[in-house]
């Protein structure tokens, strides 16, 4: 059998063939990969995102090794945001044309429950145009633990506050093995409950993604053992709620400056690349797969919409996390976002967090603007 060419059939594929696969050449391997995708959605559409990341605070008690993030309460530049001063960033946010507010923060030891509350109710009241996607798998168990609730009644809770989705944070390795290894995060939730607080969300209606980091050493069939977890989530979610994973998106480790760096391999742009096609390839029921540049950098990223990827992601008004594990590619305009696929070859497309189309841009006014907080021309 032709397996390249069974695979860019869109056929469901087993892990052994995946396997398999990955001796392919790269091209070979993106072929297959942009076939699948022109198969499953508009060929010749990149979308995008204009959106705002809010880290409500960096106090955690997790203590991840490739995170230079987070901070314990005792640290001087440890904080917790007012509820004014995120009000504050959403405004920026909304004179841009911004729809979706993606707000993590660590397992925080000490805030209520009620904290959380209300500040969903806030957000709600003050900016009732954006969406909230808040609070990783990693998060909830935070919260229901501290509570003395279930994850369920947690998320409940939050969803009648305001809550719209779950981001797909801290995903990363899908395999206990790597994510539960010493030198890298033996307290962090297990690939079992993050699983099976998504899938509670997914239960409720909640918007979710799925995320995976490569770089932690571990094998191609672990990388391949990961995304079967996602695969097999996403077909139980959509059988029995209709909604499941709305995108997946990877990116590489980021380590420098963080305890990790020196004990892992990392990852490559080829490593990189190999594994966005790998992903379109076997996640044949996750319809939405985005770029990462803010990891990558521009033109890995605009590659990878030819290997696979129909989105290129966020401007992300706001990134502190992977930037401070070493990510060199920080908040971007949309002009340039529209650049970028542009020049890729591709026509772009706002959309909102559903991946449903809201404006599409003048492409040559835009560009041809002075920098500056962009505007779209043209809505559908």
């Amino acid at each position: 059998m032709d397996l390249l060419g069974h695979a860019a059939s869109g056929a469901r594929l087993h892990p052994d063939e995946v396997l398999e696969l990955q001796r392919a050449p790269l091209f070979a391997l993106a072929g297959a990969a942009d076939a699948t995708r022109r198969l499953r959605t508009d060929p010749g559409t990149v979308t995008y995102l204009i959106d705002r990341n809010v880290n409500y605070s960096n106090i955690c008690t997790i203590g991840c090794s490739f995170c230079g993030f987070y901070r314990t309460g005792r640290q001087a530049d440890s904080y917790v945001l007012t509820f004014e001063q995120i009000s504050e960033k959403l405004h920026e946010l909304e004179l841009v044309g911004g729809t979706r507010v993606l707000m993590q923060g660590g397992v925080h030891p000490t805030l209520p429950f009620e904290w959380y509350l209300s500040l969903l109710r806030h957000i709600s009241e003050r900016h009732p145009r954006l969406r909230i996607e808040a609070f990783s798998p990693e998060e909830i168990k935070g919260l229901a633990k501290h509570a003395g609730m279930t994850s369920l009644e947690v998320l409940r809770e939050l969803q009648t506050a305001g809550l719209d989705g779950l981001p797909g944070g801290g995903g990363e390795m899908l395999v206990d093995e790597v994510r539960h290894a010493k030198h890298i995060s033996p307290a962090r939730i297990s690939a079992d409950e993050w699983i099976a607080i998504m899938d509670l969300a997914q239960s409720l209606g909640l918007y979710t993604t799925a995320t995976m980091v490569i770089g932690f050493g571990e094998s191609p069939a672990q990388r391949i053992a990961s995304l079967m977890r996602i695969r097999d989530q996403q077909d139980r979610a959509l059988a029995h709620y209709g909604v499941g994973f709305s995108a997946f998106i990877s990116w590489t480790l980021q380590t420098e400056g963080v305890r990790i760096h020196g004990r892992v391999p990392g990852a490559g742009p080829h490593a990189y690349l190999q594994n966005v096609a790998t992903a379109r390839l076997l996640l044949d029921n996750v319809v939405n797969h985005q770029a990462s540049w803010p990891t990558m950098g521009y033109k890995v990223a605009q590659t990878a919409l030819h290997t696979g990827c129909n989105d290129f992601g966020s401007t992300m008004l706001e990134e502190n996390v992977v930037s401070q594990a070493g990510a060199k590619h920080h908040a971007t305009p949309e002009r340039e976002i529209v650049r970028q696929i542009a020049e890729a070859g591709f026509v772009a497309k706002q959309r909102d967090s559903l991946y449903r189309i809201v404006a599409v841009p003048d492409v040559e006014a835009m560009l041809a603007s002075q920098p500056g907080p962009a505007r779209l021309n043209a809505a559908v």
